[in-house]
């Protein structure tokens, strides 16, 4: 998935070449960068649940809007039925009163009947007049609720469109950085081809071009000073890497699990993976143009094997100098500080 790659976007692990002081220093700003990818990757899925949350909740909204709305046009009707029965009542009160004084009331009984009737339908009046009052107290109140409802409504798509256009902003940075990267791993592939079937391979992983070289190609056993075949094959990659600046390169040095025992500064695995990891990078940059500041060297000694058997074969396939190549996040980040 592309957001995965979110998820990997930083990882530059930094171990010391010299003192164990700045290798613990590496170490913590690795640990900031894994704290950083994982807050990357929860912040993607809380936007994604965000997303969901709010499209349920505008259909939920929706469908409320329209009920009332319904609602609404229902109590609309019923008062215009109410003011024609009023209408019609006052009209009548009024022709009544009219007779009564047209003719004077020729009996004291039929006046009385008259008169009763008069009361009955004012009150009648009366009752209508208060029905028609609440009815327009509710229409007016549904009215109130229906416009909030449209407004919440309104308000809640514009933070949805924010949102859905931020996630595309992210999604395209990552599939820019992703394409670049792969292209990246063909220009290095086609550089380094001269090299198949002599202990260098390029591969694409996790969003990072990985480029492998086995110890056969670029040292003696227990030592540190690349062969003169291997200082070629970093000089091929050093000119591609010259041209892409934006690229992040770490140079990691492995062993097998085999005890150093050799002698002077050099005490054990850490110290020649590291050694060797350095002499690398210097070779990279002596022979380009490289920013010195987009370039890490770190020695692993024997604890992160290719291979967990104790043969010979793993053990040769352990011994190797690994480059890895990252994609520079700045844009990313500005994105997110932005946002």
């Amino acid at each position: 998935m592309k957001n995965i790659l979110l998820v990997s976007i930083v990882l530059l692990v930094v171990a010391s070449c010299v003192p164990l002081k700045q290798y613990k220093d590496l170490k913590n700003k690795n640990q900031q960068c894994e704290d950083e990818r994982a807050y990357l990757k929860n912040q993607q899925k809380e936007l994604t649940e965000k997303v969901n949350e709010l499209n349920t909740n505008i259909d939920k909204l929706q469908k409320q809007t329209s009920a009332l709305m319904l609602d609404t046009a229902s109590l609309g009707s019923a008062k215009r039925s109410l003011t024609e029965q009023l209408n019609r009542m006052t009209k009548l009160n009024e022709e009544m009163n009219v007779l009564l004084k047209r003719k004077n009331l020729e009996s004291s009984a039929e006046n009385q009947k008259l008169l009763a009737q008069l009361q009955q339908l004012q009150e009648s009046l009366l009752k209508k007049e208060d029905e028609l009052k609440l009815l327009e107290r509710e229409i007016n109140r549904k009215k109130f609720n229906v416009d909030s409802l449209i407004a919440e409504l309104n308000s809640k798509t514009d933070l949805l469109e924010k949102k859905n256009a931020r996630l595309i902003e992210l999604e395209g940075v990552l599939n820019k950085k992703d394409s670049a990267v792969k292209a990246l791993k063909d220009k290095v592939a086609k550089a380094l081809k001269g090299y198949e079937g002599q202990g260098l391979s390029v591969a694409y992983k996790n969003g990072k071009v990985y480029v492998s070289m086995e110890e056969k190609l670029l040292f003696q056993s227990g030592r540190w000073e690349v062969d003169a075949k291997g200082q070629k094959a970093i000089k091929d990659l050093a000119a591609v890497l010259e041209k892409n600046p934006d690229v992040n390169i770490m140079i990691e040095g492995h062993t097998d699990d085999v005890p150093y025992k050799g002698s002077g500064n050099i005490e054990d695995n850490w110290d020649l993976s590291t050694k060797r990891a350095t002499a690398v990078l210097k070779i990279l940059l002596a022979n380009s143009k490289i920013d010195p500041q987009r370039v890490t060297a770190a020695g692993r000694g024997e604890y992160m094997p290719l291979i967990a058997t104790k043969t010979p074969e793993a053990r040769a396939k352990n011994r190797r100098t690994e480059i890895i190549l990252t994609p520079k996040l700045d844009e990313l980040f500005k994105i997110l500080d932005t946002n």
